[in-house]
């Protein structure tokens, strides 16, 4: 049985994807990225093979893509986060019109058309504010998780606005705010709030349609997505699949059709 690899190595985290000739996911794993993109590269790669019993000699092509994809090392086709990103979406949602990947470093809005080509993108690449980057940084300073600010957003029936646009200082208004005595769950579905006001800027230029397909690692925040639906309406995110791997399977298609 032939077997096609999709590896994405990103700022934060690496994803490694395995499909077959039909398009069927036989496995997949993530590793943190660390500072050394290719020793991740290998070890994502080899654990999701591992898992698979197969080796690299039963690979018939793998793609990489995300910043470390001309580094990996691999004997591989390199290719833009964006088309594999865009191509992930269409294969688990084909009515998917309008792809939101909210990473750890950048944040994208896509735009497909009805075969699942990107068409159309814009993206933050220059400051933290719009991506996941945000949220870690104040989550640190608060001595909280992603998981429980997330979870104090969704309950929270306040929501107090965070005004500066920059990382930095959003973390001394925040502070500010708790020593005036705020709640901390209205402070914090603030922070969504801003964040999701943010991505929803990548957006505006693209006359986006529905469906919505939201992904990568900030897809994981319900406050973040509840906020970003209060924005944009409905959105769809991946049935059964970490949120992280979308790029990752879009590699593994395009390297089975290459």
């Amino acid at each position: 049985m032939a077997m096609f690899a999709g590896v994405d190595s990103g700022s934060t985290s690496t994803k490694a994807v395995l499909i077959d000739e039909g398009g069927t996911i036989i496995g997949t794993h993530i590793v943190p990225s660390g500072k050394d993109f290719r020793k991740s590269v290998e070890a994502v790669l080899q654990a999701v093979l591992d898992k698979a019993h197969s080796g690299l000699d039963d690979l018939a092509a793998i793609v990489t893509t995300g910043y470390g994809r001309f580094i990996s090392g691999l004997a591989s086709k390199a290719m833009s986060e964006i088309t594999c990103c865009g191509r992930g979406a269409h294969y688990l949602h084909p009515a998917t019109r309008t792809v939101i990947d909210i990473g750890g470093q950048d944040s994208k809005a896509m735009k497909l058309d009805n075969a699942g080509k990107v068409v159309q993108f814009s993206l933050n690449d220059k400051c933290a504010a719009g991506t996941g980057r945000f949220l870690e940084r104040i989550a640190a300073s608060l001595e909280l998780d992603l998981a429980r600010m997330a979870e104090l957003s969704v309950q929270s029936q306040e929501k107090l606005p965070i005004s500066t646009q920059c990382t930095v200082f959003a973390e001394t208004e925040v502070i500010s705010r708790i020593s005036n005595g705020e709640p901390i769950e209205g402070i914090v579905k603030g922070l969504h709030s801003a964040l999701a006001s943010r991505i929803f800027t990548l957006c505006v230029g693209l006359n986006i349609e529905k469906d919505i397909f939201i992904c990568g690692g900030g897809a994981k925040n319900a406050g973040l997505v509840k906020e970003l639906e209060e924005c944009l309406g409905e959105v769809v995110l991946p049935h059964g699949i970490d949120t992280r791997l979308v790029p990752a399977i879009g590699a593994a298609l395009i390297a089975r059709d290459s």
